[in-house]
């Protein structure tokens, strides 16, 4: 015979070690007494579906070069069971003592990889429960009767009075036969009586008869009929939910090497069904199903392998498992190799493949693709921009449950995606994503109260939303959430809070976030002062693009803020973020054009952005596109800039409107209205305009006279630097006129 080792062979043994090592980990004590039937005739199977000579699977063993480290437990059950070699129990026993003795070696003298380690513990293992087999089944079995029958009798007792669990385990009892006589009849009549009362009244008829039908054979050990009645605990179909049950009927379908049962105990172990959850026997069952052909295993040990779940990450070996699933045609490996080709996951990006995955998917029902396909279809993605078919799509999603499009559904009614803008409708499918735990749909949810001038405005009800949306990590909710602390948005101000959540949502890379939290250390909002640590975040939001940042950058720049001066650079930096559309950056841009900061001066162009960010409604630049009007000779258009600036609540605009009124420029004459304005822009802290309110009640301009209203306001306009009125005030208390 022909003593080469192939690669194949080596791969083989290590599956049967790695196998029979989960199969003892499940043979209960009662089962003991079948271990010889069961184990041997699996391995036998093992060798046979496999194409496996048994003779030459012996000699392999023999002859691999760390065969006493990795083997000896195998090759003592073929000794001690007569398997590819002739029986020998004495050998099989100096066997399982050798694999016993190689864990007080020291394993580091082995010159193979590390990953055999895996092996060498298993072997070891293996080797202890098959020499304490051998030499104390007998007392074993005998104690277990005794135990049994004692066990069996209190069931009996239980169950005749009515308790349910013990009429369930009195089932298991006959069943398995355990502390009594196999009995499949009484088995199947106890588990109806355990269930007796705990049917609904609404139990669909025909899942009841399916159950009890798939119970009789289950108790008759049909592998897939266990395995049903699993599915039935599991989703309380035909009967009442139990986890437990559910599990332990997955187990045993699983041991008899059903791969639906298979799939379904990983899938118990991952999520914490009926067991304690357990990633790496979650990933060992998934395997094994996999490995017989289960397309749904396949794509959750993809699932695995991508996530690191049980195992360690592999994107190659994940995209590889989600293509033999998706070719098997199961919906969800689809969905995730479409996954995989839009982002990279073990392949190249191919935004063509992952669409036609996406669509194979979402027709054979995935909401999951259904959302990626609308998705594809709004942004273009592997296909035509298409709105309709991304509203279609996102709808199909919507109505599946999945959260994700039913976000996306209340973005297409909220903007107009493929249909008509619907406000209630967006609303709709927002709190139904939101209510389903989406974190962007609890943040749309927010802005939806937050900021809707109408029939939804509810401040408390955007910083509920906030708040759920920034707890489950989403970066927009949280600086959303910090912006109502900061501002006492539907809560109490607390700048402490505001500061946290904007920190949170500035960490995780939200640069509107950053640009708040610049906000925060600039001016001492929740924390201290630090000018330095301002431009540093300021220069992380404004390098993502956000124009708010990118302006205040500008002003550090400009301003000697936690950096150099250096107009130059304040130019640029203005520059990126009135491009981007920031107003204020568009002001102070018309300002270094007008001023020559940074660049050369050019009037033409600084008007040019005084008018752009005045037309976008930034106030100051309203009130600075006056002045040019007023020095251009143009008093008419002067007046309507000022009164523009006035009206949206601009300090300066409404004392130049004040002067306007005053003087009769670009309007007539009326002096009562300039008072007005006049006090508006006094008001709201203009020294200018405290200085002619003053002049207005001290003389009677548009109002009274009133000598403790006027020296009331020339105390104000003095205190604000202006000096002639410092001057009035002097003279008014002196008794001097003026």
């Amino acid at each position: 015979m022909d003593n080469t080792i192939f690669k194949g062979e080596e791969t083989f043994l290590k599956d049967i070690l790695t196998d029979f090592h989960c199969k003892i980990n499940f043979i209960e004590t009662n089962n003991i007494s079948d271990f010889k039937e069961i184990s041997s005739k699996w391995i036998k199977n093992k060798l046979q579906s496999n194409n496996k000579n048994p003779k030459r699977i012996f000699k392999v063993m023999e002859n691999h070069k760390e065969s006493k480290f990795l083997f000896t437990s195998i090759m003592g059950f073929f000794y001690q069971y007569g398997i590819g070699c002739e029986l020998n129990k004495k050998k099989a026993i100096e066997l399982y003592l050798l694999a016993i003795n190689n864990e007080n070696f020291n394993i580091l003298h082995l010159n193979d990889e590390d990953n055999n380690l895996f092996f060498i513990n298993k072997n070891i293992i293996i080797g202890k429960y098959l020499l304490s087999l051998l030499y104390y089944k007998d007392i074993i079995l005998d104690i277990n009767r005794k135990q049994n029958v004692s066990k069996f009798s209190n069931l009996f007792k239980l169950a005749e009075n009515g308790d349910l669990e013990a009429q369930y385990n009195l089932a298991i009892c006959y069943m398995d036969g355990i502390g009594t006589q196999k009995n499949e009849i009484k088995a199947f009549e106890w588990f109806k009586k355990s269930e007796k009362y705990g049917y609904q009244v609404n139990q669909n008829n025909y899942e009841m008869k399916e159950f009890e039908r798939n119970l009789k054979l289950a108790i008759a050990n049909d592998p897939m009929a266990q395995n049903y009645v699993g599915c039935c605990y599991r989703n309380g179909e035909g009967v009442n939910k139990n986890e437990k049950k559910a599990f332990k009927w997955h187990l045993k379908s699983a041991i008899a090497e059903n791969v639906d049962g298979q799939c379904n105990l990983g899938f118990c172990y991952e999520n914490a069904i009926g067991t304690d959850k357990n990633e790496i026997k979650a990933f060992e069952w998934y395997l094994k199903s996999a490995e017989n052909g289960s397309k749904f295993a396949q794509n959750y040990l993809g699932d695995c392998y991508q996530n690191g779940k049980g195992t360690y990450k592999n994107e190659k070996k994940a995209f590889s498992w989600f293509m033999m699933s998706a070719i098997a045609k199961c919906a969800e490996g689809q969905c995730n190799l479409g996954f995989c080709y839009e982002n990279g996951i073990g392949t190249a990006i191919n935004d063509k493949q992952a669409f036609e995955w996406y669509f194979k998917s979402a027709e054979n029902g995935n909401a999951v693709a259904q959302n990626n396909l609308g998705y594809c279809y709004q942004y273009g993605r592997g296909t035509d921009n298409n709105a309709t078919k991304a509203f279609e799509w996102y709808m199909k999603s919507a109505i599946g449950g999945d959260a994700s499009g039913q976000c996306n559904l209340g973005f297409c009614y909220s903007n107009g995606i493929g249909t008509v803008i619907n406000k209630t409708k967006a609303l709709e499918w927002y709190l139904k994503s939101a209510e389903n735990g989406n974190k962007i749909a609890q943040n749309n949810l927010g802005i939806y109260y937050h900021y809707d001038k109408g029939t939804y405005t509810n401040e408390k009800k955007a910083f509920e939303w906030y708040m759920k949306s920034a707890i489950a990590g989403y970066a927009k909710g949280q600086c959303n959430l910090g912006f109502c602390y900061e501002n006492g948005v539907g809560t109490a101000k607390d700048n402490k809070k505001a500061f946290e959540w904007y920190s949170r949502s500035a960490e995780n890379g939200n640069a509107l976030a950053q640009n708040n939290l610049g906000d925060c250390y600039q001016h001492g909002i929740g924390t201290y002062k630090n000018e330095i640590k301002a431009f540093e975040w300021y220069m992380k939001s404004a390098v993502s693009e956000c124009a708010e940042g990118q302006c205040n950058v500008g002003f550090c720049y400009g301003n000697s803020v936690g950096v150099a001066k250096n107009e130059t650079k304040a130019f640029e930096w203005y520059s990126r973020s009135a491009k981007n559309g920031n107003l204020i950056a568009q002001k102070n841009l018309g300002f270094c054009y007008s001023n020559g900061i940074g660049t050369d001066k050019n009037e033409a162009k600084a008007f040019e952005w005084y008018l752009k960010s005045a037309e976008n409604g930034n106030a100051t630049a309203q009130n600075d596109l006056g002045d040019y009007y007023k020095y251009d000779k143009n008093e008419t258009k002067a007046f309507e800039w000022y009164m523009k600036s006035a009206i949206a609540g601009c300090a300066e605009g409404q004392c130049n409107l004040g002067c306007c009124y005053g003087n009769g420029i670009g309007t007539d004459k009326n002096i009562e209205k300039s008072f007005i304005w006049y006090l508006k822009s006094a008001e709201g802290g203009n020294a200018t305009a405290q200085h002619y309110i003053g002049d207005c009640y001290y003389y009677g301009i548009g109002i009274n006279k009133n000598n403790d209203e006027a020296i009331n306001w020339y105390r104000k306009a003095s205190y604000n630097g202006v000096e002639e009125a410092k001057n009035k005030l002097n003279n008014i208390l002196s008794g001097i006129q003026h």
